[in-house]
């Protein structure tokens, strides 16, 4: 039974992953497309682009958050799946919303999607490492492709020293690649740190 309860919560996840609420919501709420606007994509971060402002934009970023949280924690806290099934089911819901059908197999970056199958993993330490990785990026870098891949890559490093090579990592592995595929053209340039980490580095640099 456990594998039928496998594949019917990764199907489930899957397709909930796959429903793309920010479009929605800038139907609905801007009368946009969304992917009119910034980098094309699908996600939150346009919503806001779009002019949907903070609390529409918000209502998307939690709706995609949302979206990987359901059916991994069914897995593991109504079925007591194994953590096998637990990352299948989640990494389902990440490759829904990056490659969704309702939008002929296009998505968004999954960086959300992501961070909502992470809280519902019963691994919390994992959460807390991508989350405190993906903020360093976001405050030193300032492409957003290398802050994106700064949580899955600092994250599989935690996982090695942690777990050794186990199913955790391989999930942070296959999340690490999909970011890669997901935004390999913005990653063409070297990550540029913000000017003033790099003044402050300087200024360092001249006191010693």
């Amino acid at each position: 039974m456990d594998i039928l309860y496998s594949i019917l919560l990764a199907i489930a996840a899957f397709w909930l992953g796959a429903c793309p609420f920010a479009v929605w919501l800038g139907r609905w709420r801007l009368r946009k497309e969304i992917t009119h606007y910034g980098d094309g994509n699908p996600g939150s971060a346009n919503v806001f682009r779009a002019g949907g402002g903070v609390r529409l934009g918000l209502t998307a970023v939690l709706l995609d958050i949302a979206k990987g949280v359901p059916f991994v924690l069914i897995s593991h806290l109504v079925f007591d799946l194994p953590i096998t099934s637990v990352i299948v089911i989640g990494f389902s819901a990440i490759l829904g919303h990056a490659f969704s059908p309702i939008l002929r197999f296009r998505g968004g970056k999954a960086v959300a999607v992501t961070f909502g199958v992470l809280m519902a993993f019963p691994q919390p330490d994992i959460l807390f490492a991508y989350t405190i990785l993906t903020v360093l990026g976001f405050l030193f870098i300032e492409q957003h492709s290398w802050v994106a891949i700064s949580g899955p890559v600092g994250t599989s490093i935690y996982v090695i020293f942690s777990r050794g090579i186990s199913w955790e990592l391989l999930f942070m592995l296959c999340v690490l690649a999909l970011f890669f595929a997901k935004q390999h053209n913005e990653l063409n340039a070297m990550p540029v740190f913000k000017a003033n980490i790099v003044g402050w580095l300087q200024s360092r640099r001249r006191e010693t």
